[in-house]
């Protein structure tokens, strides 16, 4: 079995933790909980016949210490980009997440989840090519409805198993 570990990363409030657990334990909670540090989960799954544990690294968002929690970084092998598409300003933060990362870790693998589709009618964010990012790498997910959660995971770990 392959071994990789994973970031989510992204502002506070765009459904990081929701979607790791939708993704872990197919569930999801109303409630609002705010991660405090880092939350670590794991799970089990394969992709293209070859067994994968993903040891899934949910980075609390803030501003304040957010270079900081970049140090959880160290041994990713790719990481998972979360937006909310009903606040704008959270596709900024996740750009300069992600400038921060290429400048020290290079080009890891990784996708783009526009969240909360299930709210599309309110979402402010344009869903072409967002962060310069491959098409196939960008996910319209819902934590809340289970919408492309498990297909973007897949999508991570395909690349990572193609790089390694």
């Amino acid at each position: 079995m392959i071994q990789k570990k994973i970031c989510m990363l992204g502002a506070y409030g765009a459904g990081k933790t929701s979607l790791m657990r939708r993704f872990v334990e197919s569930i999801f909670d109303e409630r609002y909980h705010t991660t405090v540090g880092v939350k670590i989960d794991k799970k089990v799954f394969a992709v293209n016949g070859t067994d994968i544990m993903l040891m899934i690294w949910d980075l609390a968002g803030g501003d304040e210490i957010e270079l900081t929690r970049l140090s959880h970084m160290r041994g990713a092998a790719g990481y998972i980009a979360v937006v909310d598409g009903c606040r704008e300003w959270t596709l900024s933060r996740a750009r300069v997440l992600q400038e921060w990362i290429a400048a020290d870790f290079g080009d890891l693998p990784h996708v783009l989840a526009l969240n909360k589709a299930d709210l599309r009618d309110m979402w402010e964010v344009d869903t072409l090519q967002p962060l310069g990012c491959d098409p196939k790498n960008v996910f319209l997910t819902s934590a809340k409805t289970g919408d492309f959660v498990q297909e973007l995971f897949e999508r991570l770990a395909i690349q990572m198993l193609t790089k390694s």
